[in-house]
């Protein structure tokens, strides 16, 4: 017969079963309740995963009545004088024209163009900011903005509130959306969604190496990669767009 008298004891967190060392020697109501405690409970990880949820509902919250939207990425380092800075605002401004809001990462260079191509349009142009330690902040052309400290969910409203994306050259973050959504696409977590390479020259060699290299080895298939549209033409960069909705 097993001796009970010698089971440890047990406590019971919530779904969660403690024995031994684990054991805690408070409750939780007992820690709620006691202000004298250490407060280095608001950076742990079942805090941080309510401060998620706050940020998801934020968005949602903010987003939710947006309407059709083209997400647009570039740059913060691109210069006002910068071709590309015009090409972002025309394409703004044009998609805008269609009833189209614009959605940018909320910062300077081609995010700003496209917002301020948006604004002066009279459209809807939407800045989507993160928490950095070198952020700028919003740029003045937003005018529905939100800042984000988590990139995975400022990531998520970029793709649930747009219709797909136009890219405009830019570093890594550019390239991070880019492939996420290329990403999404291939799996099938989004359908129809056209994604906009704008600029040829920049692009160009990108979409040959995946040609001579992912595709020759075997990596993607033709059709991955027919998902990315090339262009330098502002009003084909549009079309892209009003096509897709006939």
């Amino acid at each position: 017969m097993t001796d009970t008298s010698k089971r440890p004891e047990t406590h019971q967190k919530g779904p969660v079963r403690l024995k031994r060392d684990q054991m805690p020697d408070s409750t939780t109501d007992q820690r709620l309740l006691d202000s004298r405690g250490p407060t280095d409970w608001v950076h742990t990880d079942p805090w941080r995963v309510l401060r998620i949820q706050a940020e998801f509902v934020e968005g949602f919250g903010a987003l939710s009545e947006l309407g059709p939207a083209v997400s647009i990425f570039g740059s913060a380092r691109t210069k006002p004088d910068d071709p590309m800075y015009e090409a972002g605002r025309q394409i703004a401004a044009k998609l805008c024209e269609q009833g189209y809001a614009i959605i940018t990462g909320g910062g300077p260079g081609a995010m700003e163009a496209a917002n301020r191509g948006a604004s002066e349009c009279g459209g809807v142009s939407v800045g989507l900011g993160i928490e950095l330690p070198h952020e700028q902040g919003l740029n003045d052309w937003v005018d529905i903005g939100t800042n984000f400290r988590y990139f995975f969910v400022r990531k998520t409203m970029f793709v649930k509130y747009a219709q797909g994306y136009i890219v405009l050259p830019g570093g890594f973050g550019t390239m991070d959306e880019l492939f996420e959504a290329l990403t999404l696409a291939q799996t099938g977590k989004i359908t129809s969604f056209p994604i906009v390479l704008f600029g040829t020259e920049y692009w160009g060699g990108l979409i040959d190496w995946l040609r001579s290299t992912m595709l020759a080895d075997g990596k993607v298939g033709s059709h991955d990669i027919d998902m990315l549209h090339l262009t330098d033409d502002v009003d084909e960069a549009v079309s892209w767009f009003i096509e897709q909705d006939v």
